[in-house]
């Protein structure tokens, strides 16, 4: 699944798509299951369901994930300490993304 080109740009829907394809566990659920471009939503619910047996390290990818997204589903920054160089440097990057100006 594809980010539609109008959305590429956008700080919101970008810093989600860098996690979850950047992320093994999470690039499985990049699916019209989970994520609605028409509508413009994402099953965040159910994908905070699915993710109760998850490491914290991937937990954490998905509660940033969302964050970045949506704003509300909160995030502990202190759980980056979970996190192997290669999540740390996309959780960075997506950070960046989606707040640096």
């Amino acid at each position: 699944m594809i980010i539609p080109e109008e959305l590429v740009n956008d700080r919101y829907w970008y810093s989600l798509m860098l996690i979850f394809h950047g992320s093994k566990k999470l690039r499985s659920y990049w699916t019209n299951e989970y994520i609605d471009f028409k509508h413009r939503t994402i099953e965040v619910d159910r994908l905070k369901a699915i993710s109760k047996t998850w490491s914290k390290s991937e937990k954490f990818m998905l509660r940033l994930a969302l964050h970045l997204f949506n704003g509300r589903d909160k995030v502990d920054l202190g759980n980056m300490d979970y996190l192997d160089e290669h999540n740390t440097a996309l959780a960075l990057k997506a950070l960046n993304f989606r707040y640096g100006r």
